[in-house]
């Protein structure tokens, strides 16, 4: 595999025996760029035929976070400071573009990435002691950016909503962005902060298609449920975007006009959208998955992303990785901004994007490293 991103060749499609494993989006567990000794899978003989694949379970594992909040200066971006609770995802999403950082851990960023999952289990308290520094300057946190906040494990871990506590407790702005409906838990925290403008919610919605949602996301809330979700937090009071993301040339993007036209009626207040991208080892990962549920349609999907991409799986050049460009990235953004602007939901306005800062106050009390923090209506936190 060449490891320069900018120039990937188009290797690694999957050979015939690899096939979708139900309820994961990747169809292998394709070594990671940074592994020394290759492998490859041979077939011998002596497996019958009928004999599946041993099931992926998932696993979390406790991880001891040394710093939580991460900065970037990236002009394509809407926010500069994020907080990732987890690492790995096991919803599973086929095109998510923070697959390859498993590569870091020494696994892969294929079956791996979403069954091998990393819970930063002092997040909560290490978000409190950097709120607490003398110089720091409070900015709205994107909750949830690189792998979801809210996937299947935060149901028993709690983190998403105890780093909520601690930020309701701070009057600090924050913007989530999810696809799980477990979401409406924590509306009793969000609907309070979005009454003083310091709480907004992203839902990702790539397709209308539950079928295809099945494949490209399988362990994601189906499409209907996220747009009950939008409805549940539009009517408590909180203003809800969409992310219409990745647009998949003939596989989401034919969706375009009647999945804006839904979110409108479910509430949402505005919309953006992202076109497919497939840094690293995510290019070989997506043709595997082409390969194993639209066969007949991959050659024509790939020739349109590297039409905007300049002819490459990927190209990562700030003003034009989120877009594209060329003619069909050109077709995409201009029958978007037609349907935002006329369904009004092009941005101009919205609360999302104006969140309250002017309120933050310092936590008063900041445990020892280590200690697990209490819940906002616990009462006080013990100093020692």
């Amino acid at each position: 595999m060449n490891h320069d991103e900018n120039n990937q060749e188009h290797v690694m499609l999957p050979p015939p025996s690899l096939k979708a494993q139900k309820g994961r989006g990747a169809v292998s567990n394709l070594q990671g760029r940074f592994e020394v000794n290759a492998r490859e899978a041979y077939d011998d003989g002596w497996e019958r035929e009928e004999e599946e694949a041993s099931p992926w379970k998932t696993q979390v594992t406790d991880e001891y976070c040394k710093s939580i909040l991460s900065r970037n200066a990236s002009p394509d971006l809407p926010f500069s400071v994020s907080l990732n609770p987890y690492r790995g995802c096991e919803h599973g999403c086929i095109y998510c573009f923070a697959r390859p950082t498993h590569s870091y851990l020494g696994l892969s960023p294929g079956m791996d990435f979403e069954s091998k999952i990393f819970a930063k289990v002092n997040a909560p308290e290490m978000l409190r002691r950097e709120l607490a520094k003398a110089g720091y300057e409070p900015e709205s946190i994107a909750l949830g950016v690189n792998t979801d906040a809210y996937q299947p494990c935060e149901r028993e871990r709690k983190l998403t909503r105890r780093v909520l506590e601690v930020l309701q407790e701070c009057q600090h702005p924050v913007g989530l962005i999810t696809k799980s409906s477990l979401i409406e838990r924590d509306i009793d925290i969000l609907a309070a902060m979005a009454a003083k403008r310091q709480a907004g919610v992203a839902i990702t919605l790539t397709t209308l298609d539950p079928a295809i949602s099945r494949t490209l996301e399988p362990r994601a809330a189906a499409p209907a449920r996220r747009l009950r979700t939008i409805r549940t937090l539009t009517d408590a009071g909180i203003p809800v975007a969409v992310s219409v993301a990745p647009i998949i040339p003939f596989v989401t993007e034919p969706d375009i006009e009647r999945l804006l036209e839904a979110v409108k009626e479910a509430g949402a207040v505005t919309a953006h959208y992202t076109v497919l991208r497939l840094p690293w080892e995510v290019a070989p990962l997506f043709q595997q998955w082409l390969q194993a549920h639209f066969p007949e349609r991959a050659q024509r999907v790939m020739n349109r992303v590297r039409e905007m991409r300049g002819g490459k799986d990927y190209d990562s050049s700030f003003g034009s990785r989120m877009k594209g460009e060329g003619v069909w990235a050109e077709l995409i953004r201009q029958r978007f901004k037609i349907a935002t602007e006329r369904l009004g939901l092009s941005g101009k306005g919205s609360r999302f994007h104006t969140m309250d800062a002017s309120q933050f106050t310092r936590p008063l009390v900041v445990p020892p490293l280590g200690a697990r923090a209490k819940p906002a209506d616990e009462g006080q936190l013990d100093l020692f």
